[in-house]
């Protein structure tokens, strides 16, 4: 009987630390005299409040520039909520080396910071002359797109 009791006290113990660990510490939620925040319980990590329709976060005009650009390489990956597109090898129109790239589109900016490429050849990375052009092909290209689109 008395093993039951400290079981049952232990237990007890733990339910209390836990529920007060979800009491904030005492800490205060600075309010906004125009504006209420509404106070962030546990409980919100379940609602799903998030429209899946605007969940993506990368400029579309750089992924579509980016296919189009690089449409001499085979897409070997995509994903369009991280943002990156994973290229085969492939010889760009005319010749030439082969390369394969991975671009990173981190942002929905229609900005080069928005843009990474990474460029290799069958030799290793490309110089960064040759990462630089492609690049500047993708903005340009994205930036075509958008004043076709009318908004700009």
């Amino acid at each position: 009987m008395r093993i039951f009791k400290s079981v049952a006290f232990g237990i007890s113990l733990i339910g209390v630390l836990g529920l007060s660990a979800c009491g904030g510490g005492g800490q205060t939620l600075q309010h906004t005299p125009k504006a209420e925040e509404p106070r962030a319980t546990i409980w919100d990590l379940f609602k799903n409040v998030d429209d899946p329709n605007t969940t993506v976060e990368v400029n579309r005009y750089i992924w579509n520039a980016s296919l189009d650009v690089l449409s001499f390489m085979p897409v070997q990956a995509a994903d369009p909520f991280s943002g990156i597109i994973v290229f085969g090898f492939g010889r760009p129109p005319g010749g030439g080396t082969a390369h394969k790239a991975t671009v990173y589109v981190r942002d929905p900016a229609l900005d080069a910071r928005s843009l990474s490429v990474a460029l290799y050849t069958s030799s290793g990375p490309a110089s960064a002359e040759a990462v630089r052009k492609v690049e500047d092909a993708i903005l340009t290209r994205a930036r075509q797109l958008r004043i076709r689109d009318g908004k700009l």
